[in-house]
């Protein structure tokens, strides 16, 4: 039910208002908001002012948590605001339509057991230059347009509403309600009366709005790629699985790459070897079995695989033994004999030889291939043939 508004009480004077404290919340000019009045203090300013003229001072306090404010506890400045309609709810507590209009500032309280009772002065607006207001008030529209296109929490209808709004003070209490502004920082502009200052101070505000939307639509930009990417990849892959299933190889692909997995987990190889092996894996899986690029790939997968990695034979230094096997195997041909046995004593007696390869030049038949066969026996070394017959380019 609607609260009595027949019954008579002492009428304050002009400059003399009920005042409402506020938690968490900063009422400008040209606001409306509606209030839950639940303190018993706030109700009685309420029914004072509802009896008397309507008009309310909404001022905010310092601390939201404190229950029972004293003057202390209250910012100085607040708005002038009139109350549109109340409403008494089942709870007790009192809802309350308002909408403000001016700025105030408190110069004093009255003696007043039942509600805070004080003494206000207008707050004004002091005369400037209405060029320089002119141009502030087109520059906060078009970032306001701007931030509008970037935050679509924001309708675009306030647009209409901001753009046809050509008083700065007006302008800038306006826009207050639209923008996410942190409490104090909404007292100091409420406090400002110069409309031209708050105008300056938004517009920054608006700025570094826009430029943090700005950096949060690119990332977002990139994360919608990146997933995009990588459905397609899942959707590519889910089209080849079903192809290859309809041609019937799929599951004897399937076992294959399972194999070769199972090989790469196994082989001993160095880090960057493995990394490569298993990039080969991810193209040869994504590949047909049937391509001709995809039999390229196994084929270099099963040659890097092949090779003996680590695999090390125990080679034997020993000069004297190394002479005996080459005489067994060879008469003559002392001045490759001597290169050979110089080449095993230099390696005896460093650690590692970098560079030097021996290279044994001649027509067939001379017994290249013999005399190497007799140097791994003697170096008690692996013998590995690779013939290169017919080869006639360098890349080949």
């Amino acid at each position: 039910m609607f609260l009595n508004k027949d019954k008579k009480g002492p009428q304050p004077g002009p400059q003399h208002l009920a005042l409402l404290p506020l938690r968490d919340l900063v009422v400008f000019p040209y606001m409306v908001v509606p209030l839950i009045v639940g303190r018993e203090r706030s109700i009685k300013a309420l029914e004072e002012a509802a009896e008397n003229g309507k008009r309310i001072l909404l001022a905010t306090q310092r601390s939201a948590g404190t229950e029972e404010p004293t003057q202390d506890d209250i910012y100085s400045h607040g708005t002038v605001a009139n109350i549109i309609q109340m409403l008494r709810l089942p709870d007790g507590t009192v809802k309350v339509l308002v909408e403000g209009k001016s700025r105030a500032k408190i110069t004093r309280f009255l003696d007043s057991k039942t509600h805070f009772q004080v003494a206000i002065e207008p707050v004004k607006d002091p005369d400037g230059d209405t060029e320089d207001r002119i141009k502030a008030t087109a520059s906060i529209k078009a970032l306001f347009e701007d931030y509008v296109k970037l935050n679509k929490s924001i309708p675009p209808e306030m647009l209409l509403s901001i753009s046809s709004i050509d008083d700065a003070g007006r302008l800038a209490d306006t826009l207050v309600a639209q923008l996410n502004i942190k409490l104090d920082e909404r007292q100091k502009l409420l406090e400002n009366g110069d409309a031209l200052g708050r105008l300056v101070t938004l517009g920054k505000f608006i700025q570094s709005e826009i430029e943090i939307l700005q950096v949060e639509k690119k990332i977002k930009r990139r994360v919608r790629r990146q997933m995009e990417k990588s459905q397609k990849e899942v959707y590519l892959n889910e089209q080849m699985s079903a192809i290859q299933k309809e041609l019937g190889d799929r599951d004897e692909f399937k076992s294959e790459i399972a194999e070769i997995e199972a090989r790469i987990s196994k082989v001993e190889i160095s880090e960057e070897g493995k990394a490569r092996l298993t990039k080969e894996m991810r193209k040869l899986k994504l590949m047909s079995p049937m391509s001709a690029e995809a039999a390229v790939v196994r084929n270099y997968i099963d040659t890097v695989l092949s090779l003996p990695w680590y695999n090390y034979s125990a080679e034997m230094s020993d000069i004297a033994h190394a002479l005996r096997v080459l005489d067994e195997d060879h008469y003559g041909l002392k001045k490759v004999k001597s290169r050979v046995l110089e080449y095993i004593a230099v390696s005896s007696l460093v650690e590692r030889m970098k560079g030097p390869i021996l290279c044994l030049v001649g027509p067939p038949g001379v017994g290249k291939t013999s005399l190497a066969r007799s140097v791994a026996r003697a170096t008690n070394r692996e013998f590995a043939r690779l013939s290169l017959g017919g080869v006639r380019d360098e890349a080949e």
